[in-house]
């Protein structure tokens, strides 16, 4: 059977605006370990050109048959109902689905704390993961493109924000145009308890 390497990481468990986002990135195992992929690394350890031209090249490798990968997403309103932590899991499970790969081929790996569902037997979690393993870099770079890309379309209907600056993060300013303007449809409203 053909074997799967998988690489899972999320963009978005910490903003106070906008959704949580995940990618899965799925590759041949073989041409996995042949892939040298240079200065790939961590999203938040490349500069944002660097990002958008790692995204690119996903993208051709998707087209090339090279990698499958899938993006999920719940909104605010699906955190502040349900919790982040089952919000990330949803995605997950439906990130796995999306790329359709039988679990008993795949080789899961994922970054920081998140989990796989069961069925999935081979996998491990790893701590800072995003730098050590390349499918999990290049998932954080695909999941942090996007999602960068929804809050820039988010600050064209809510400029009074700064979404296209501060992506939906908890920034001194962006907690200042709260106090001046209030709550959007777009803020996650559990985690601005104290306002």
């Amino acid at each position: 059977m053909k074997k799967w390497i998988v690489g899972i990481d999320e963009v978005g468990r910490g903003p106070i605006a906008g959704p949580v986002a995940i990618c899965v990135c799925a590759m041949p195992q073989p041409e996995y370990e042949k892939s040298k992929w240079l200065g790939l690394t961590d999203s938040k350890k490349l500069t944002k050109l660097a990002r958008e031209n790692w995204y690119q090249e996903a993208i051709k490798m998707q087209s090339a048959g090279k990698v499958v990968f899938s993006l999920t997403y719940r909104t605010n309103k699906f955190i502040d109902k349900n919790g982040i932590s089952v919000a990330i899991l949803e995605c997950i499970k439906e990130g796995l689905i999306k790329i359709n790969l039988n679990p008993k081929s795949c080789i899961v790996l994922l970054d920081g704390s998140l989990k796989a569902p069961v069925e999935y037997k081979n996998q491990k979690t790893v701590i800072k993961g995003d730098q050590k393993h390349k499918i999990i870099s290049l998932s954080s770079v695909i999941a942090k493109v996007s999602r960068d890309k929804k809050m820039e379309l988010f600050h064209k209907k809510y400029p009074k924000y700064n979404w296209k600056g501060n992506k939906g993060y908890g920034t001194k300013e962006h907690y200042s145009l709260i106090y001046q303007h209030g709550l959007s449809d777009l803020h996650r409203k559990t985690y601005l308890t104290n306002l």
